[in-house]
């Protein structure tokens, strides 16, 4: 059981004092209200803020008060940090509502491996699979209640949606901007004609869809045309109004204090709309986004903010800040396509070179290393990395494997792959292939190590952690191409697979649970623990993870190719004390010979090693 720290008073507490932000979080805050609002309305929105956050400080508990004074932000991360990825309705069992089955299948199963729970967006929704919100602030009544997503931190952290870009076209807020209800017709970017926007305005804008931005609604004043940058259903929020940033700080903090431990930014980077700019990575968006984080480190500094920007890799670290500023995790947008080119290839240098040039922020931030998702591997942050052969050679792969290729509009017109639709199992393995299955479960295996053994925090999708092959029908039937990796799984049929040690399924998921449980009991893969990557073979990647000098190093190395590799590392590169290793997965011993390591690296090997 949780410790009752981690919990809120079902009420608020109004007979203690009054929370007060200290003075030099009141002063930061206040700059960053006035460089988004002006001066005019900061006092306005100041004080406001402040209601937000006594009301909020009302539900703490007295525990909790006395824990987070003692709360540590170099020490947020551990080892122990692996998250796994799900919507709340992944898994369906019979009689039951589905958030009571995933908690039943993640405590039987999950507990021991993952200590992070990442329940997709579960609230009422429209489309998109929960990013179209109707209303944030109630559970999907087809999933369960509130007490359902409680009684999920007894075995696990929790990581919610911050769906702030957007809300569904079905919510009440813009039925009553429809209604033209005064105190909504600002809470949306609103043009009266299409006139309003010039081509040239238009051209500069950048897209993640081909579906048109200014979608036409019927308002009880006539025709609008609304900014909806990524569908019709999805109508974008007007940040400009600052009425919109506090309801939605409010909702944030509602999250909270009904079990939020990390919030997850979606789409952030199109927060802020301006005509005449790109509209994404606005100085107004990262403003916004530090704002938060100087509200979480006031009323909530054990929660943190995690950013989700598919953009060009020198764009998305920028989401850190200073690396104590703005977000605490950003998603490593880069690391699914350069592994997936490099088991496609056989060939690890784009990643290797890529990898070896990622720098240490700082110990209060941590970069999330995942390979699926449930949209698809994003190609934006790999632009300036792989080459436009590249990825196109990338993409046919994916078609060939079974999978499917989404667009995104470019600003002279054209159309680019924006993400790739597939299962990772389905990309890294292709289904009609005569190739035995212990060598496709090696394959696999080999690339989910590397997403394991990078610095950083780890995160698996429930259907890569299974293993679960392309679903073309539900492709079909929701006329989706991101159905593809959202198949509903039946519980007792899951139960039957993850049972029975010979199915495909138990021997993916033991596979990589036999994986994460080896890397959470060692020190050196702490997420900011020392990093060093080796080019020692065109075919290998190769990480030297170094904690401190009493908990030693560890060499991971992976064979990315189907061919077998041997190499030889001088003992000065890695500084092992002894000149004997062991192996963490086969517990196999190396020795150095002559002051060298050499390594016969099988197809598709993944060794760990350490000093013994």
């Amino acid at each position: 059981m949780i410790d009752s720290k981690y919990f809120h008073l079902t009420a608020p507490d109004y007979t203690r004092p009054a929370f007060s932000i200290p003075d030099v979080l009141r002063e930061r805050i206040h700059k960053r209200i006035r460089r988004l609002y002006g001066d005019l309305q900061s006092a306005a929105v100041m004080g406001e803020l402040e209601r937000l956050l006594q009301v909020y400080y009302a539900y703490k508990s007295e525990e909790m008060i006395a824990w987070e004074t003692s709360f540590n932000p170099d020490h947020r991360f551990s080892e122990n940090d692996v998250i796994l990825i799900t919507y709340g309705d992944l898994i369906r069992g019979p009689r039951q509502k589905p958030l009571k089955t995933l908690a039943e299948i993640c405590h039987t199963y999950f507990k021991k491996a993952f200590n992070t729970l990442h329940i997709l967006p579960f609230f009422p929704y429209s489309s998109d699979r929960g990013f179209a919100v109707m209303d944030f602030e109630e559970v999907d009544p087809n999933l369960g209640n509130w007490e359902d997503i409680l009684a999920l931190k007894q075995d696990f952290n929790l990581m919610f949606d911050g769906v702030l870009n957007h809300v569904s076209s079905k919510s009440r807020w813009f039925q009553e901007f429809l209604n033209q209800n005064p105190n909504y017709t600002g809470f949306f970017t609103v043009f009266s004609t299409r006139s309003e926007i010039t081509q040239d305005q238009l051209k500069m804008i950048v897209r993640p869809r081909t579906s048109q931005l200014f979608s036409e609604f019927q308002t009880l004043h006539g025709r609008r045309f609304v900014w909806t940058t990524f569908s019709p259903d999805q109508i974008d929020l007007n940040y400009k109004n600052p009425k919109v940033l506090l309801k939605m700080i409010d909702i944030l903090l509602f999250y909270i204090r009904r079990g939020a431990d990390l919030i997850r930014l979606d789409a952030v980077t199109y927060l802020w709309d301006e005509l005449g700019t790109k509209s994404v990575h606005l100085m107004q968006t990262h403003e916004a986004i530090r704002l938060l984080r100087d509200i979480l480190d006031a009323v909530a500094p054990h929660v943190a903010l995690i950013t989700e920007t598919n953009v060009p890799h020198r764009d998305n670290v920028k989401y850190f800040g200073n690396g104590t500023d703005e977000a605490q995790m950003v998603y490593n947008f880069a690391l699914p396509p350069l592994v997936l080119h490099a088991f496609q290839n056989g060939d690890s240098r784009k990643l290797t070179s890529w990898a070896a040039g990622l720098k240490f922020i700082s110990p209060r931030v941590a970069f999330f290393n995942f390979l699926d998702s449930h949209d698809g591997i994003g190609l934006m942050a790999v632009q300036g990395i792989l080459e436009k052969n590249e990825i196109d050679r990338m993409a046919l792969r994916v078609l060939e494997h079974g999978g499917y290729i989404s667009y995104k509009t470019n600003s002279d017109g054209t159309e680019s792959p924006y993400e790739l639709n597939i299962t990772w199992y389905s990309a890294i393995n292709r289904e009609d292939s005569v190739e035995a299955f212990d060598i496709k479960l090696k394959r696999y295996l080999a690339s989910r190590a590397i997403a394991l053994v990078m610095r950083g925090v780890p995160g698996i999708y429930l259907h890569g952690l299974l293993g679960s092959r392309n679903d073309a029908e539900s492709v079909l039937e929701d006329k989706s191409r991101r159905s593809i990796n959202r198949r509903t799984l039946r519980k007792k049929e899951l139960v039957a697979q993850l049972s029975d040690k010979n199915s495909n399924i138990s021997r993916v998921a033991g596979g990589l649970l036999d994986l994460i449980k080896l890397r959470i009991s060692e020190k050196a893969f702490h997420p900011n623990e020392e990093q060093e990557i080796l080019a020692v073979s065109d075919a290998l990647f190769v990480v030297l993870r170094s904690a401190a000098e009493k908990e030693g190093k560890i060499l991971c190395v992976i064979n990315v190719s189907d061919k077998p590799v041997t190499c030889r590392i001088e003992a000065h590169r890695l500084g092992f004390r002894s000149q004997n290793l062991k192996d963490l997965i086969s517990e196999k011993k190396y020795s150095f010979s002559k002051e060298k390591l050499t390594l016969n690296c099988l197809p598709y090997d993944i060794l760990w090693l350490k000093g013994i």
